[in-house]
């Protein structure tokens, strides 16, 4: 059965996409193409819970704003 996970995405000052797992402290990797990021961040999240117990999630995340000030 599969699980949906939130995913932030960034990119850094090289060119580089990075991603973050939010229900999963510690689970990123990055990618040179958004396509390359996506498959290793499914890579990386079956390692994570490979290796770790599932954390309890109270949270739901919402969304991300940009916001200038």
């Amino acid at each position: 059965m599969s699980k949906k996970y939130t995913v932030i995405i960034e990119k850094d000052e090289d060119g580089w996409f990075v991603s973050e797992v939010v229900e999963l402290p510690g689970c990123h990797t990055q990618g040179r193409t958004k396509e390359q990021l996506i498959e290793r961040t499914k890579e990386a999240i079956k390692a994570y819970l490979e290796d770790n117990e599932e954390p309890e999630i109270y949270t739901e995340f919402i969304e991300v704003q940009q916001i200038r000030v």
